[in-house]
């Protein structure tokens, strides 16, 4: 049985967790309206960049030549996975759901004889990769020090992936991020980047006719490398709102079962208390009688 000062201290111990997690929800919750803000503010964006792009492809004549960022190189063989988690853990299974979506796709491509190569943008996907798929990881890119994302982030990790499809390290290219929807609700997301998945037309009331100046050949090979740091950038905004939300669901799970814990411990502190002062007492009127 702890003594009474083993029990004091636990309690004490359990009371200092309780303040540092309570701290980081409190952080947590103060960082996420702006984060979410500005993932919700690039959704509009990145979606009209996606119906852009798919009206301009169709306007390209089946004779002519397509970018290879449309059509991809006719190969699937080689696949780069580009995995987005955060550069700091306690945000319960925030960064692991990301990076078991990546490890499932990647053990599905290789179970059919694909090459995959991974490009980690955040230093926990790294952790929770490399020990299985150490040798096929080509880069890490660390955020750790950037304090408030910007699209020439997105840009720089946008013009690495676009470097290695030009090098012909990869055929095509998966990008995995987690969709913010509320608190308590982070979507792990695997979107095709490379070549482009193009929406489905609408079929509205009123079609448009579009005529395109230079030529849609022309305007595609200037929108689809914008397009995948526009993707990438959306994926990282909405990664940091989906980051400070977990977290502070975490941290209020924390804080509430610290809350539960400093209840039960000093409960048995109470008792082991009393149960020591009846000892006592009875050793004294049990020497009384004696005498």
């Amino acid at each position: 049985m702890p003594s009474l000062k083993d029990l004091r201290s636990r309690i004490a111990s359990v009371k200092a967790t309780q303040k540092i997690t309570k701290a980081m929800q409190m952080v947590a919750a103060a960082k996420l309206r702006r984060a979410q803000t500005a993932a919700e503010a690039a959704r509009p964006y990145a979606e009209r960049m996606e119906k852009v792009i798919s009206a301009t492809a169709r306007g390209v004549p089946e004779s002519a030549p397509a970018p290879a960022l449309l059509r991809g190189t006719g190969h699937d063989d080689v696949h780069l996975l580009v995995v987005c988690t955060a550069e700091r853990g306690l945000c319960g299974a925030f960064n692991s759901s990301i990076a078991r979506l990546a490890r499932d796709k990647a053990t599905a491509l290789m179970a059919e004889g694909k090459t995959v190569k991974f490009l980690c943008v955040g230093r926990k996907g790294y952790d929770l990769l490399k020990r299985q798929f150490g040798a096929q990881i080509v880069e890490t890119v660390e955020l750790r020090s950037v304090r408030q994302l910007g699209f020439e982030h997105a840009d720089s990790i946008g013009r690495k992936i676009i470097d290695l499809f030009e090098k012909g390290e990869f055929s095509i290219c998966t990008l995995f991020y987690s969709r913010f929807r509320s608190v308590i609700q982070q979507i792990p997301t695997a979107l095709q980047i490379i070549p482009v998945e193009l929406p489905e037309q609408e079929q509205e009331a009123s079609d448009f006719v579009y005529e395109f100046e230079p030529e849609p050949d022309e305007l595609l090979s200037v929108l689809l490398p914008r397009n995948i740091s526009v993707q990438v950038f959306r994926a990282l905004l909405e990664n940091a709102a989906s980051e400070q939300g977990a977290r502070m669901s975490a941290m209020d799970n924390a804080t509430r079962n610290a809350g539960e814990m400093i209840r039960k411990q000093t409960l048995n502190y109470n008792r082991t208390r009393q149960a020591m002062i009846t000892k006592e007492l009875i050793e004294i009127i049990s020497g009384a009688e004696a005498l």
